[in-house]
Order: C-alpha cells, then structure tokens, then sequence
C-alpha cells in the first residue's frame, strides 16, 4: 500500500508504487514533456524501471523522493512531483511532469505549494530550490505562484543556462539564504 502525503481540492499525492510504472514511462517518454527535463530527451522504460528502483531508495535514505498526483474525481494518475537531489546536490529540488492531457489546467500550480509545505512540515526543508530553462516561461509562472523567487542563473552539467528559483519557509531568511 502507497503512503498518501497531501491532498489539494483536485489532487491527491502518495508514493510511487510498481503499478505506476507505466504512467511513468507514458509522461517520460513523451518528447513534448521532456523539452525542459534533463537533456531534453525522452527516457526509455528500462530507464524509468531504474528512476523507480531511485526513488524507493530515496524514500528510504530521505523519506522523499519523486511522487505520484493523482486525480481526486478521476483517481487516475496524471503525472508526478517531488523532492530531489539531483546528482548528489545538497539543496532539495522540485521536480514535477504532468501527463499532456493534465496540461493547462493549473494542476501544478496546486501541487507545487502543497508539495513546498509538505517538505518543510514532514521533512523540516527550509529551502527548496527549482531549476528551470529561462525559456520555459509556464513553468517559471508554476514557481512564481508557489512563492519561489527568481535567486541566481547556473550552468547545468550540459553547459545550458538554468534560472534557479528558492523558497523559503517563512521566518527562515531571504531565498538567497541570508538571513534578513
């Protein structure tokens, strides 16, 4: 059984189990929603298999990893969210892929504040970063609303530009990290 860790008016978010493994594949292998994920290039099943195996570690080792939204009216899973270490980076990030069909329906705009504030509640994050091409304008809108503030651009290991946007939990500082 799947640990359920929020719910939003449409959205219900719990662990990944085996069975999602074909959602996965059909968000991560969709070349449309892999545009701004990584290189750019959509991810194979055995790939996906593997990032699966991932996070059940990450459960273990940090009580989160990447999550399951699924649709309160439908019950169906329409893509993904969580919290990550990319490549071994200190600082948590957001990552999120919906599904095409959940696009345009302000869906993460709901699942990216209640994912900001489940970290911080259960995992004690006080900072939580995001990662974005400056080109990718509907998801720096999606950090914008969920509070995360434009911090710094960074090369990722390919050499393309990022904006990387923070959150902070409230009383903790400025996004930039300084205390105010």
């Amino acid at each position: 059984m799947t640990r359920l860790l929020f719910t939003t008016p449409r959205l219900r978010c719990r662990q990944w189990a085996a069975e999602d493994l074909d959602v996965i594949h059909a968000v991560y292998s969709d070349p449309e929603a892999m545009r701004w994920v990584g290189d750019g290039q959509p991810i194979r099943r055995t790939a996906c298999e593997h990032w699966l195996e991932v996070t059940w570690a990450n459960y273990s080792e940090r009580g989160y990893g990447m999550f399951a939204l699924e649709g309160i009216a439908s019950g169906a899973v329409i893509g993904f969210c969580g919290l990550v270490h990319p490549g071994g980076q200190v600082e948590p990030e957001v990552k999120y892929a919906l599904l095409r069909s959940a696009w345009g329906q302000g869906l993460a705009s709901e699942a990216i504040p209640a994912l900001l504030a489940y970290g911080h509640a259960r995992h004690g994050l006080d900072r939580i970063i995001a990662t974005v091409a400056p080109e990718n304008l509907p998801s720096q809108r999606v950090l914008l609303k969920a509070g995360m503030r434009l911090v710094e651009q960074r090369r990722d290991e390919s050499g393309a530009l990022d904006h990387v946007y923070a959150w902070l939990a409230s009383g903790t500082g400025t996004a930039t990290g300084q205390k105010p």
